[in-house]
């Protein structure tokens, strides 16, 4: 992922749960305008988000930004995620609780 859309990336997951909370979610979309001028910026944020990272269409944004942050590893936040997409369990509340 570049670099700016990296950092458009935290700034909008920073002013989203600073606006309505750590349980905010959002999708890929919320990076980009109505009207994207944009289109491989926009294939990239998809990639990112459904081929590599396999995400839902609406995550949490404290998962969103602290893969971003991290450069895409897997992290505390996205383990805590791999028994629901497995099937074993609801998924949380939050990213605090367990299965």
């Amino acid at each position: 992922m570049r670099a700016s859309l990296r950092a458009k990336a935290i700034a909008v997951c920073d002013a989203k749960i600073a606006q309505k909370g750590d349980r905010v979610g959002l999708s890929c979309y919320a990076f980009f305008a109505h009207r994207n001028d944009d289109a491989a910026l926009l294939m990239e944020a998809a990639t990112w988000w459904i081929e590599i990272h396999k995400l839902d269409h609406f995550e949490k944004a404290v998962r969103i930004r602290a893969l971003v942050a991290s450069g895409g590893q897997v992290n505390a936040a996205s383990r805590v995620w791999a028994p629901y997409r497995a099937g074993r369990c609801l998924r949380p509340a939050r990213i605090s609780d367990r299965c």
